[in-house]
């Protein structure tokens, strides 16, 4: 007997043992949000957002400094994303090729699938761009415990437009959508109203997490988009700050040097006549308006991602919840005469970035990295915090060797594209390196009928416009180096470079 008690307890020893060495898998939040620019927080400078929410989870975390999206518009950047992959690559976008359709075999190599197939309960949340398998995302909603989105844009109010948002209590977009969040990961009744009062042709897609899996929710806004601050603040109900924040410093808001800025474009190369209305930055006191009211967007955001860590504290996944944060693109808010997006300059590619873990070790907190990291780099980063092998169709790398100082060969510069031609924006190609960008346009004569040229090294079209600009001296790219004899060979090397790199992500 007592041989076999001590064997018992040897066994008891050795399992909790076993127990310790194995912690439970991560839970995974990405917050996507929409049109935000790098310098839109309080740590990269705006002089009237207060974001300390966002900026605490950077002082925790990692922050990137030198983070990219290469298809700098909403539908492109968010199939990057699904796919891990340049836009040239998986061909989903605005065009007439893919129809805006991601395939059901990629969409089965997209991370979120790959962490429900590895036993993650996982949410898709707001706003979707990009269909899924066909019309219906029929492939998203079967493999997604809780797909509660809307296609397009949200809208201030989301349930205005679409009409499966209409269980919210909240009906503001940024307020709503952390109700859905949280309506996810309860595990008590608070939210029964939620899935009670859900439009009955979802109700089958909404389903609570398992609280003896660890989750997944990818959380996808709308705002600070153009699109989505219309409205703001005119409901009685709508939260104080959406009607009065900042109007005590609205004379502090910052406009672009010199504004108005002449268009640094050809006509040839760049038309306003078709841009979104609400893009337009000619007008100085419209222009302020919407820059008051994305301001109060950000700071909702911050209050949300501020929200949703306490939640998180309180249902007692705090200590196992990775957070990343990201923007989809940037915006144009009158820099070279310009509004909305594509074009390759700083402003409409570069965003912040911010992976937060709570298993990152000291010294890693606070980290600024100021190495070259992409939007696709996300969804390989993800898998591997998960322990999940990155399949070989991803373009993008797992980001974790910067953040843990592992000597690995980087990338030292990365190729931007906008093939994306309506709305008067033109075709465009570029390799951005620390130091140099350069961009080449293309003749935009039947854009709207085709995709991709099948450009190898060998054949190679030829651009009607060329800009090169030495990033460290010009950041806000003013003076176009083409034709500057001094920089002929630099010109020349960049010209080779976006050849080489067209080649090889096709």
């Amino acid at each position: 007997m007592k041989t076999f008690l001590y064997s018992l307890f040897i066994l008891t020893s050795f399992c909790s043992c076993t127990a310790q060495e194995q912690p439970k898998k991560p839970n995974i939040i990405f917050v996507f949000s929409d049109d935000q620019r790098f310098n839109s927080l309080s740590m990269t400078g705006d002089r009237v957002t207060e974001t300390p929410h966002i900026d605490q989870l950077a002082k925790e975390g990692v922050f990137f400094n030198n983070a990219y999206i290469t298809s700098p518009i909403c539908g492109p950047s968010r199939a990057n994303i699904f796919t891990g992959q340049w836009e040239r690559r998986n061909k989903i976008g605005f065009n007439y090729i893919s129809k805006n359709i991601i395939a059901e075999d990629t969409y089965k190599k997209s991370w979120q699938v790959l962490l429900r197939e590895a036993g993650y309960s996982t949410a898709f949340i707001g706003k979707s761009h990009t269909k899924i398998g066909d019309k219906h995302n029929t492939p998203l909603n079967e493999n997604t415990d809780f797909a509660y989105y809307g296609n397009g844009h949200l809208g201030f109010y989301p349930a205005k437009r679409h009409k499966q948002f209409s269980n919210l209590k909240n009906k503001t977009q940024i307020e709503g959508m952390l109700e859905a969040t949280k309506a996810f990961l309860t595990q008590d009744d608070t939210y029964d109203y939620f899935y009670e009062n859900a439009q009955p042709s979802i109700k089958k897609q909404l389903n609570k997490r398992d609280p003896n899996k660890p989750f997944s929710a990818w959380i996808n806004l709308n705002l600070p988009h153009a699109s989505s601050i219309g409205g703001m603040g005119t409901q009685p109900e709508d939260p104080e700050y959406y009607k009065t924040k900042y109007e005590d410093v609205k004379h502090q808001i910052e406009l672009p040097e010199g504004y108005p800025q002449d268009i640094s474009l050809p006509d040839n190369v760049y038309a306003t006549k078709d841009l979104m209305k609400y893009y337009v930055t000619s007008n100085k006191g419209k222009l302020l308006n919407e820059k008051l009211k994305m301001d109060r967007a950000v700071y909702a955001i911050d209050l949300m991602l501020g929200e949703l860590r306490a939640f998180l504290k309180e249902i007692g996944e705090a200590e196992n919840t990775i957070i990343v944060f990201c923007s989809d693109n940037g915006l144009f808010l009158g820099e070279h005469g310009l509004g909305g997006k594509t074009i390759l300059y700083d402003e409409s590619v570069h965003v912040p970035m911010i992976v937060y873990s709570p298993f990152f070790k000291d010294q890693t907190k606070g980290k600024v990295i100021d190495d070259l990291v992409v939007g696709q780099d996300i969804p390989a980063t993800i898998l591997e915090l998960c322990n999940i092998e990155t399949p070989q169709s991803y373009q993008g790398k797992s980001v974790l060797p910067l953040i843990h100082d592992e000597s690995i060969d980087w990338r030292k510069d990365i190729f931007l594209e906008n093939l994306f031609t309506d709305q008067g924006y033109p075709r465009q190609e570029g390799v951005r390196s620390k130091q140099f960008k350069y961009i080449r346009s293309f003749s935009k004569d039947n854009d709207r009928s085709k995709y991709v040229p099948n450009q190898t090294v060998e054949n190679d079209e030829k651009p009607i416009y060329e800009e090169l600009y030495d990033i460290i001296n010009d950041p806000k790219e003013q003076n176009n180096l083409v034709g500057n004899k001094d920089y002929l060979e630099v010109l020349n090397q960049y010209r080779e470079r976006c050849k080489t790199l067209v080649s090889e992500l096709n």
